[in-house]
Order: C-alpha cells, then sequence, then structure tokens
C-alpha cells in the first residue's frame, strides 16, 4: 500500500525559494534527482502504456503521470519534470532511441553536421514538453516548487559525438581537441537552444531550471573551463536577459575543487553537489550561496546505518547553511521504497 506522508504545511515553496535565495532553512527541504523512475510500481506501469521511452517524454498525459506520483506518494518539497536531456539534439534534427539495457543511441555527429543542425520546429517539436509543465505547475500543491530542466551543453554534446553513453566520454574529448571550431560551434548551438528551452520551461510555470552536466568530471581544468563553464555562462546569460529572477541550479557532477569557482564564473544561484564532494568542502561553497545534495545514491539502496549516517553527516555538516537535500546522483532503480520513506522522515524529524 502507498504510504503517504503528511501535509508538511504552507510555505515550503518559500522555503525552497528562500534556500535558492541562499537563507537557511532547517529542516532543509528535499526532493531526489530521478524521483520519478523505476523504482516505483506505479511509474513501471504507467512506462508500459507509453510504448517507448521517447513516447513517454512527448505525451503529456503520461509525463504529468509519471512526474505526479513521488509527489502523491512521499509529498516531496520540488517537483521535477519528466522528461530527458537529448530531447533538445532531438528537437535539432538529430535521431534518437532508447534500447532496453543499452541506453540512449545517436547517429554520431560529425563535424559537417554542426553546420547543418535544424532549429526550425525546435520549439513545436517540444510543445508537449511545454503543454506538460504548465498542467503541472496548475496541478502541484502550491508548497510545491517545480523544477524545470535540461542537459548542459558539454554533456548533450559528448552524447551527441559517441552516439551512446561512455565510461569517459573519450570520444567527446578527442573530437573536442581535433576539432575546435565544430565542437565550439556545437557548444555555442546546444547552449543557445537549450537556454530557450529553459526560458519557455519558465513561461509554463517552472520555479526553478536546473542544468545537469554529468560528464563534466571527465576533463582537465582548462577544458572544464572551455566546455562547461562558459557554454552555461553563456545559457544564464541569456535566461536572465528574459527572467532576471529565475533560480538556476547548476550541477558539474564530479567537478572536485573546480566546484569552488563554477557559481562565480557561471552566474548559477545553486551548486548541485556529487556524493564524492567532502561535506567540509560543501559547507565552504555554502559561503557563497545554496547547495544541493550530497547522499550518495548507494546508501539509500543499502538503508540502515549506512544511510542514517550518511543522512546525518549532512545534517550536521550543510543543515546551518543553505541546503536543498537531494541524492549526490540521480536514485536507481533497486532503491528500496522503505528506505526513501526512512529518509524522508530522518530529514524532516531532525533537530538542530
Amino acid at each position: 500500500m502507498t504510504k503517504h506522508f503528511p501535509s508538511i504545511g504552507s510555505g515550503r515553496l518559500m522555503s525552497v525559494l528562500e534556500v535558492l535565495s541562499g537563507k537557511p532553512v532547517f529542516p532543509p527541504p528535499i526532493w531526489m534527482m530521478r524521483q520519478a523512475g523505476r523504482y516505483l510500481p506505479e511509474y513501471r506501469e504507467t512506462r508500459k502504456q507509453a510504448g517507448s521511452f521517447l513516447d513517454l517524454c512527448y505525451n503529456p498525459d503520461l509525463a504529468f503521470e509519471v512526474t505526479m506520483q513521488p509527489i502523491r506518494r512521499f509529498g516531496f518539497d520540488a517537483s521535477i519534470l519528466f522528461s530527458d536531456i537529448l530531447v533538445v539534439p532531438h528537437a535539432l534534427g538529430r535521431d534518437l532511441r532508447f534500447e532496453e539495457g543499452r541506453g540512449p543511441l545517436m547517429t554520431p555527429v560529425t563535424a559537417d553536421d554542426i553546420h547543418r543542425l535544424d532549429g526550425s520546429d525546435f520549439h513545436q517539436h517540444l510543445a508537449p514538453v511545454y503543454e506538460t509543465v504548465s498542467r503541472l505547475r496548475k496541478a502541484l500543491p502550491t508548497e510545491t516548487a517545480l523544477i524545470g530542466f535540461c542537459g548542459a551543453p558539454w554533456t548533450v554534446a559528448t552524447y551527441m559525438i559517441a552516439g551512446h553513453g561512455t565510461l569517459d566520454q573519450a570520444p567527446g574529448r578527442l573530437f573536442a581537441y581535433r576539432e575546435p571550431a565544430a565542437m565550439a560551434l556545437l557548444l555555442d548551438t546546444l547552449a543557445d537552444h537549450s537556454a530557450e528551452y529553459l526560458i519557455r520551461q519558465v513561461d509554463a510555470g517552472a520555479d526553478v531550471v536546473q542544468i545537469f552536466d554529468s560528464w563534466s568530471g571527465v576533463l582537465d581544468e582548462a577544458s572544464f573551463t572551455a566546455f562547461c563553464v562558459a557554454p552555461v555562462a553563456r545559457m544564464v546569460a541569456k535566461v536572465r536577459s528574459v527572467h532576471p529572477k529565475i533560480p538556476i541550479i547548476g550541477f558539474p557532477k564530479g567537478a572536485g575543487v573546480l566546484y569552488e569557482r563554477y557559481r562565480q564564473d557561471t552566474g548559477v544561484d545553486a551548486l548541485g553537489i556529487d556524493w564524492t564532494v567532502p561535506v567540509s568542502f560543501g559547507a565552504r561553497l555554502q559561503s557563497d550561496g545554496a547547495v544541493q545534495g550530497n547522499l550518495d545514491p548507494m546508501r539509500l539502496v543499502a538503508g540502515g546505518q549506512a544511510l542514517r549516517d550518511g543522512v546525518d553527516a549532512i545534517l550536521r555538516s550543510l543543515g546551518n547553511g543553505p541546503l536543498i537535500f537531494n541524492l549526490g546522483h540521480g536514485i536507481t532503480p533497486e532503491t528500496p521504497i522503505d528506505h526513501v520513506e526512512a529518509m524522508i522522515a530522518q530529514v524532516r524529524n531532525a533537530a538542530r
């Protein structure tokens, strides 16, 4: 039977926005990356109706349903749009399919292909996503923040270049070094269209947006600056030119010590930190604003003392500053639901 958490009352939307403005709130608001997903039986049932993963992303009825499922079950303080980072290159005319056990598959883009990326139907292609956002904002409890998102240009580019995910994104790195002009054009094209995508999500009702750079950790310092920081800064400036007050979360997974200048150099409001970031370092990052994270998803799978210790460490070290409690990456399909319930209860019942 689904366990419904009791209402946490009014004002939690404001608490999410307060944290993103740099103010501490305790207990901190909580949500999970990939909170709509295969660990939930109701998601698996809806997924069967869709036909394919992409059909699920582009069907406003079904995308709305799976986005709402974790909110109904757990009452998280934020809801994140259900979609995928690769809808942006798909909307630029690239082919895309998902295969069970292999993930996303695309025809690898070439330097010549980049000049032919076609954004003429970009927003029409993504209209179902905007419709989903609009429906969500109307249906969500007023206390629940709605997060829109997209992939960062570097991470999206790596999939476009390799045609699939790899262990270290070597194809993308080699392409960047061998074809610097083509890579610059690809990153600029993705940055501009991704910013427009976020702007439309805000227009449709998103309260916050997050930029996922899942593969920033494979780059050296100079490449991180050129391929991760610069394109995201371009995006932030473009979004802020239309929506100057929208909170933006940047998640450069694996950035390590390079997290320290990321906020300043990109202009994002908050840093999503992965589970490898020491909480002492996370506390230092809080001196410049909010952080989000950073429980190891495997602690959530393990449960018990490992989970309790992980939650305690984060609350103890980061709870006095502006914190949105989250995982350090997405929840995995094998995660027991009762472990999620235990985590939420521990965070919400925490005392200083």
